[in-house]
């Protein structure tokens, strides 16, 4: 037994904290303009990388990685370091991990506004930065478990749980999210396509939200709240269940983006049932986080740290409120598509993750740099400014969201559409645009005031890293539980077999008769009770728990961590992916795109037109009414990577093919107010000038090939010939109508495929009639 001096590796939390900080400014500078964009059009300048459909991805790749996620890697290298009571395990590779993570995100901020895009969203980013990511993720995990493995604390304090359940599935996610061909160094295509495609994304997509932007924050919660309460955590059995519970039921919920849509029912209603589901786990954080300032609430009122955080932690229950609410199917056939989504998630990552960053900040860099905040005044009045731009943001896009939704649905008393422009919805929500940008730019404003004051904080002192003393125990030999290894204590603890008992009978409940499914659930509270008398009589006879053996055993923790969250991925993902009768191939329903409607397609998500419009009509009468047919699974089969859409900024696209004469779709694009009036959509005039590369036609039929799309060696050598004479059809029309325009333009491509969507190849090109039609006659505008 002997003493050693450990000095903690603080300079990668102060290289994180000044990265956070700084790309914080971006993201929210960025989300300014886009919001301003929405309310006057003309802010997108014709310049074809600043357009809304470009910078909104920016924006939340900005916020959610770059601002968030140097935040999240700030708190957990200072708070791990301390929990496990040792240095990082090597400080190159948290070099590494630092320069890699700031490599990609400038990656995106160049890539991005370049129209790179894959079109998934919170996951636009190419091939190749996939791959960087997936490379410095590695780089961390080993950092962060090598740490684990020479760490100086038995025990793992219940925010290294979070990290650990952190780095496991966001590897996972972005592993099987990210499987694509690539086309070239800058284009890939997705594996899978259509209905598939849309639950991977979304399984993705809903946890990014929730290993992302939640688990690590908790952990930081749990680390830094009671930091600065001076007060332990409320309860720690709580925050077992709270874990357990979330990391379990977390992970069903991604198809609650996908309501109504042409996934399958029973996918709908099992994420419908887990969302509901985690308001129990989510809201026991949010208590055990409040309670834990029990006797310390007059540190409400003095001190600025204890303010953010109390707030953060409020607005995580407000979110994990409102998240299950909106996943109730009857909730999200108003609320889907609309801005109600846009404030929902804008509450959790400005409300939750925002002043949750704020409280971290401010207490730990008076920490880092041996001095104290330079004003608390300047805090307080950021705290005020940030809650009461929050609030004004989410009140706007509340009051937008409802009122966009009453709007789309509305009829007269003889069923026919009361809002049949869809533009009078645009125009009726504009004023909440505007109160939208208002909150945002106090938000931003309250920040910069935070920036600020961390400045003047840093230069009023000098950098200083932490270290402590610990006493080094010789290594003990494995500890035996009841006579009989820990591991095989683990294996065998009940809590693990009930568990699998639970997953293995409830498996056989949705093909069993009702009188069958009662004695199923029957055997499970048997085995409930009998697990609970077993667990009673071992802390009886004072022998440990079964969480006790595995918290001190991280690589037991992991495993079990990392069954939890595939035990939910692989029950939910692979019958959609791998039994073709869930989508069944009718050839009439959908028939490959010609090569010309490919490149076509290639600029739509080029563009981000996915950004403002949908391609999923749902089984509603206002829809159907409004867009056409209710949109059939079988119709994406060929869909590599799909295009549903999460909001209607602009209306459903899926049966505009033939809907509209190709003049109109030019003169839609080039000037959208010609024949929309009121439309917020900027002009894509470059489309007409730039020139699509020809070449690549076959090249993109062969790898669609690959992916299994019956395109024959045939179609892939004659696809410049094909691709040409389409082309020069679209040319001619326009032509007739005394437009010119080349056939290889990024214009005639677009049309083409715009002119595709919902249609089969069969069908013909409208005739074009002697006028053009105006949104007041056709009913809305693309």
């Amino acid at each position: 037994m002997q003493q050693q001096r450990i000095v903690y590796d603080d300079a990668i939390t102060r290289r994180f904290i000044f990265a956070s900080v700084l790309f914080g400014v971006v993201g929210l500078l960025v989300g300014c303009i886009v919001a301003a964009q929405l309310a006057w059009w003309q802010l997108n300048f014709g310049i074809p990388y600043l357009t809304f459909s470009r910078l909104r991805p920016l924006h939340t790749n900005a916020v959610i990685f770059a601002f968030v996620g140097n935040m999240m890697f700030a708190g957990v290298y200072y708070s791990t370091q301390r929990l496990l009571k040792t240095r990082m395990a090597s400080d190159l590779l948290s070099k590494i991990h630092f320069w890699g993570w700031q490599a990609i995100i400038v990656s995106a901020a160049v890539t991005l506004p370049l129209g790179i895009s894959t079109s998934k969203e919170y996951a636009e980013l190419e091939w190749p930065i996939d791959l960087a990511i997936a490379l410095v993720w590695v780089v961390f995990a080993i950092n962060f478990f090598w740490t684990l493995a020479k760490r100086n604390e038995k025990n793992l304090y219940v925010a290294i749980w979070f990290y650990i359940a952190t780095i496991i599935t966001v590897a996972v996610l972005h592993i099987v999210n990210s499987l694509a061909l690539p086309l070239g160094p800058l284009k890939s295509y997705s594996v899978f396509s259509g209905v598939q495609d849309a639950l991977v994304q979304w399984w993705y997509g809903h946890n990014a939200v929730a290993f992302f932007l939640t688990t690590p924050i908790l952990g930081i919660m749990y680390y830094f709240l009671p930091k600065a309460a001076e007060r332990p955590v409320y309860s720690y059995r709580l925050s077992i269940i709270h874990f357990w519970a979330l990391v379990f039921m977390y992970i069903w919920a991604g198809p609650h983006h996908l309501l109504y849509t042409a996934l399958p029912d029973w996918a709908q209603s099992l994420g419908m049932v887990f969302s509901v589901a985690l308001w129990a786990p989510s809201w026991g954080g949010m208590l055990n986080g409040l309670l834990t300032l029990r006797g310390a609430w007059h540190k409400l009122r003095e001190d600025p740290v204890i303010k953010f955080l109390i707030a953060g932690v409020t607005f995580y229950g407000m979110a994990t409120f409102e998240g299950p609410l909106l996943s109730i199917k009857s909730v999200s056939a108003l609320g889907h598509y609309t801005d109600w989504i846009i404030g929902h998630v804008h509450g959790g990552a400005l409300g939750w993750n925002g002043l949750m960053a704020a409280g971290m900040f401010y207490w730990l860099v008076p920490r880092l740099y041996g001095t104290k905040l330079h004003s608390v005044k300047a805090a307080d009045l950021h705290f005020w400014t940030s809650t009461v731009g929050i609030l004004l943001y989410m009140l706007a896009m509340w009051a937008s969201g409802i009122n966009q939704g009453l709007m789309w649905r509305a009829t007269n008393p003889d069923g026919t559409l009361l809002y049949p422009n869809f533009v009078e919805t645009l125009i009726a929500i504009r004023p909440m645009y505007i109160v939208r940008l208002i909150g945002g730019s106090l938000y931003l404003a309250g920040f910069l005031l935070m920036v600020w004051n961390l400045w003047k904080t840093a230069r009023s002192g000098q950098a200083v890293d932490g270290e402590t003393t610990v006493v080094v125990e010789e290594k003990a030999p494995e500890a035996v539980v009841v006579g009989k290894p820990a591991w095989v204590a683990i294996v065998t603890g009940w809590p693990l077999l009930f568990a699998l008992a639970i997953i293995g009978l409830s498996f056989f409940l949705g093909w069993s008769s009702p009188v069958r499914a009662i004695a199923i659930m029957g055997a499970i509270l048997a085995l409930g009770e009998f697990a609970w008398i077993v667990a009673r009589r071992n802390r009886e006879t004072g022998g440990p728990s079964w969480f006790a053996i595995i918290e001190g055993r991280p690589l037991a923790f992991t495993v079990l961590t990392l069954l939890a969250i595939l035990i939910g991925g692989v029950a939910e993902l692979l019958p959609t992916i791998l039994i073709k009768q869930a989508v069944p191939h009718h050839g009439e329903a959908q028939q490959p795109y010609s090569p010309l409607e490919l490149q076509g397609r290639d600029l739509y998500v080029r563009e981000g037109c996915y950004v403002c419009h949908s391609q999923m009509i749902r089984p509603f009468l206002a829809e159907t009414q409004r867009y056409g047919d209710v949109s059939r699974a079988e119709e994406f089969i060929y869909d590599h990577p799909f295009q549903w859409g999460s909001k209607r900024t602009g209306p459903d696209l899926h049966r505009l093919g033939g809907k509209y004469p190709n003049l109109w779709h030019y003169t839609h694009l080039m000037d959208p107010r010609a024949t929309s009036p009121g439309s917020n959509m900027p002009p894509y005039q470059w489309l007409a000038d730039n020139k699509i590369n020809v070449k690549l036609a076959p090249k993109k039929l062969a790898l669609m090939q690959k992916l299994g799309v019956p395109y024959t060696n045939a179609d892939v050598d004659g696809a410049e010939a094909r691709q040409k004479a389409q082309a020069e059809a679209i040319t001619a029309d326009l032509a007739g109508q005394g437009v010119q325009v080349a056939w290889d333009s990024e214009m005639v491509a677009i049309i083409s495929y715009l002119q595709r969507l919902g249609r089969g190849p069969q069908d013909v090109v409208p005739a074009v009639p002697d006028g053009i039609e105006t949104a007041s006659t056709t009913g809305g505008t693309p």
